[in-house]
């Protein structure tokens, strides 16, 4: 066990609890928080007012929404699996609340007299534990979209089944450069390896990789496709009312704060100060401070979901598909090599002489091009039903096909529509 990993274990059990219980509370606030945000800043993008009544500046709607639906009626459908029913939104909320268990919020301070780790707990592959009990959630997403007795809410649950698979794929591959630089699977070690120089700088298409799968990892606009209103009435959830629906409605918000903490922690330093604010003042990473650093990064990748859900329409669900298993995952795995390349030649000492003896030079000109590349698959694709097919000929017995136009399909605007007058109509009629 490592020299980091030996501060865990010592503490008393008043300690755990309080820790336990602060997690808890900081995580029902922040949801709260994130959903008032929400609906300001996309209130703002689309010139309206948005939540302004309940307290100051409308702080307290997020809590009148959940009291009303604390009193809302609470449904089971006749052909429900009630077991399953209920059981579905806890499976889908306690995940939520487990993964910040081994995220940290700062460094060792005096907590009540007691000195210990601004974190629960750590483990030497803490980082393959938050994706493991992450992945437990997407089963409640399944069992409740199937126990609902509905087509709707198992479409929804079968989409997030794929969804699953696809981008968590790619979201573990993305993390695997990461753990071949810090050399470690914990979240304190890792972000001790982040002390002069962020991951997200110089492994950049991790970054970007993670910051696209953990969008489709939460279920959040343009990958929102379990739930998606066009098509599936509210997807999985369409059944759901009451606190069952509240706990649904809490694991989504949950999970975005717990993605947005791990990819602070993975990729921008954990609770370091920004912008190297410590070469300039000494306490920076002392003492509590480290939390408002550890927040204002988890609430700049919230903002970033806001944003692209104000900003975005939903993809297709081949374009969804083929974006993860073609896009993502080779750049993924073609990363991986390059990361691996430059740790074997720098461990063989290759860079001790040469045009740059900086290994992290490297890593970052290959960054660089890796990321443009990876940005240059979001260009559109021309689809294939854009090619006009030569009109089939029709089947014996079968309708007449109409023949296409000379030039082509017509694009645009439909030709006017132009009604004859009745003097024409009588010469016509004869």
């Amino acid at each position: 066990m490592s020299d980091g990993l030996s501060a865990f274990g010592n503490d008393p059990w008043w300690v755990i609890g309080l820790k336990t219980l602060l997690i808890f509370v900081i995580l029902v606030l922040l949801t709260l928080f994130n959903i008032w945000w929400e609906r300001r800043v996309v209130a703002r993008m689309q010139h309206r007012i948005g939540p302004n009544v309940h307290g100051p500046f409308g702080l307290l709607q997020s809590l009148a929404d959940g009291v009303k639906l604390a009193f809302k009626e609470d449904l089971i459908p006749k052909a429900a699996d009630k077991v399953v029913f209920v059981l579905a939104p806890v499976i889908v909320v306690v995940p939520a609340f487990v993964t910040f268990s081994v995220i940290p919020f700062g460094p060792e301070v005096s907590f009540f007299g007691h000195q210990t780790p601004l974190q629960l707990t750590d483990m030497p592959v803490a980082v393959l534990f938050v994706m493991a009990i992450a992945s437990i959630g997407i089963y409640g997403i399944v069992l409740g979209g199937w126990s609902s007795g509905s087509t709707y809410s198992l479409l929804g649950g079968l989409r997030s089944s794929a969804q699953m698979i696809s981008y968590e794929v790619a979201m573990g591959l993305a993390l695997v450069a990461v753990f071949m630089y810090a050399g470690s699977m914990s979240t304190s070690d890792i972000v001790a390896a982040q002390d002069n120089l962020w991951f997200g700088l110089i492994l950049l298409p991790s970054f970007i990789i993670y910051t696209i799968a953990m969008v489709g990892e939460t279920n959040r606009a343009p990958f929102d496709l379990p739930e998606a209103e066009g098509e599936l009435v509210g997807g999985f959830h369409t059944e759901y009312s009451s606190l069952k629906f509240a706990l649904f409605f809490l694991a989504e918000y949950i999970n975005m704060a717990t993605v947005s903490a791990l990819a602070t922690t993975l990729f921008l330093g954990g609770w370091h100060a920004p912008f190297w604010i410590d070469h300039v003042w000494e306490g920076a990473n002392q003492g509590y401070w480290p939390v408002l650093w550890f927040f204002g990064k988890v609430l700049f990748f919230i903002f970033i979901f806001i944003w692209l859900r104000g900003s975005l329409p939903r993809l297709r669900y081949d374009q969804f598909m083929a974006f993860g298993w073609k896009r993502l995952i080779p750049i993924s795995l073609v990363w991986i090599v390059a990361v691996a390349t430059m740790r074997v030649a720098r461990n063989e000492g290759v860079f001790d002489e040469g045009f740059s003896s900086n290994p992290q030079f490297w890593l970052i000109v290959i960054g660089v091009v890796l990321a443009v590349l990876l940005l240059t698959f979001f260009l559109p694709e021309k689809d294939a039903d854009e090619a006009v097919a030569a009109p089939a000929a029709p089947r014996a017995g079968g309708f007449p096909t109409p023949p296409m136009p000379a030039g082509g399909a017509v694009r645009g605007a439909a030709a006017p529509i132009v009604f004859r007058s009745e003097a024409d109509r009588e010469v016509s009629n004869g």
